[in-house]
């Protein structure tokens, strides 16, 4: 593998179609103002680099990215690209990531909206991650200690697992498909409308309207907390741990809880069965209202 090590590029396709090649406390930036820098490339090493140039990594196959940094006038860095890893980067450029196959992310800070779309086999590990529509239409993702802020994120998914992480999102999991998510905190208004088959495992959610119009919703001893209106017209099975706010016109399936502060049911379709375990609340509907109370 041939080393390039302390240079600076700032022409159009600088290093276009490359391949075995290491770049070593290299700089992309200048007036030049160039694009697309590693274009069609492939077996690609960059170490201790810094990207100030739009698009400098796009349809290259085996990238291993460590230590580096690309900032906001790094935009669109990744696309296109399979077999990636990053490490202990930044990636402060919007659209960092879109349409990658095969991708591993640890231990970096992320500053891009956008981030992800399209892109499929993405591993994410100890990030953190500022972002506005974060991963739309990803699939067959794994997702672990990432921290994430943003809105509208994780939208579109499909067979998708994340364990340990904290999400403060506006909308996310919108119509989610085959997702499960365990011993994470969860954070924001409209959590998982529309989702099919989303299940959330020990987890610790704090929503307005959260986990409604879903299908085969799945709660696994969860705490649900500063939380209302919750799984309007959805087909659940859940297990609540904690006291929760208001429910409200739960379509199907079964709902146990400690306590609840108000069940509205003013709608013909709204069949679930609620067991609240510690007895009734204040603010329970009256009967008849298919509420089981079990002290």
């Amino acid at each position: 593998m041939k080393t390039i090590a302390n240079q600076t590029y700032d022409e159009e396709r600088a290093l276009y179609g490359v391949s075995n090649m290491r770049l070593l406390d290299c700089t992309f930036a200048g007036p030049g103002d160039g694009e697309s820098a590693v274009k069609e490339a492939s077996d690609i090493v960059a170490e201790h680099c810094s990207f100030d140039l739009r698009y400098p990594f796009w349809h290259v196959h085996r990238l291993d990215i460590r230590e580096c940094r690309m900032s906001e006038g790094c935009r669109a860095a990744l696309w296109y690209s399979d077999h990636v890893a990053v490490t202990g980067s930044e990636l402060h450029g919007i659209k960092a990531f879109r349409e990658c196959r095969d991708v591993t992310v640890r231990n970096c800070d992320i500053k891009s909206d956008e981030f992800g779309w399209f892109s499929h086999e993405f591993t994410m590990e100890g990030c953190t991650v500022e972002s506005d529509y974060f991963m739309l239409h990803a699939g067959r993702l794994v997702f672990s200690d990432v921290r994430f802020r943003g809105k509208y994120s994780l939208q579109y998914l499909h067979d998708a697992v994340f364990e340990y992480c904290d999400i403060t999102s506006r909308d996310a999991f919108w119509h989610a498909h085959n997702v499960t998510v365990r011993n994470s905190v969860l954070r924001g208004e409209f959590l998982g409308w529309y989702s099919d088959n989303l299940t959330l495992e020990h987890c610790r959610i704090l929503s307005s309207q959260p986990l409604c119009y879903c299908n085969a919703l799945k709660l696994i001893d969860c705490e649900v907390v500063d939380s209302d209106l919750c799984f309007e017209k959805s087909d659940v099975d859940a297990v609540i741990t904690t006291p929760v706010d208001s429910i409200k016109n739960p379509r199907s399936g079964r709902i146990v809880v400690p306590s609840v502060d108000e069940i509205i049911r003013d709608d013909d379709c709204s069949g679930a069965e609620i067991l609240v375990t510690g007895g009734r609340s204040a603010g329970l509907c009256a009967e008849p209202c298919g509420e089981r109370i079990a002290v």
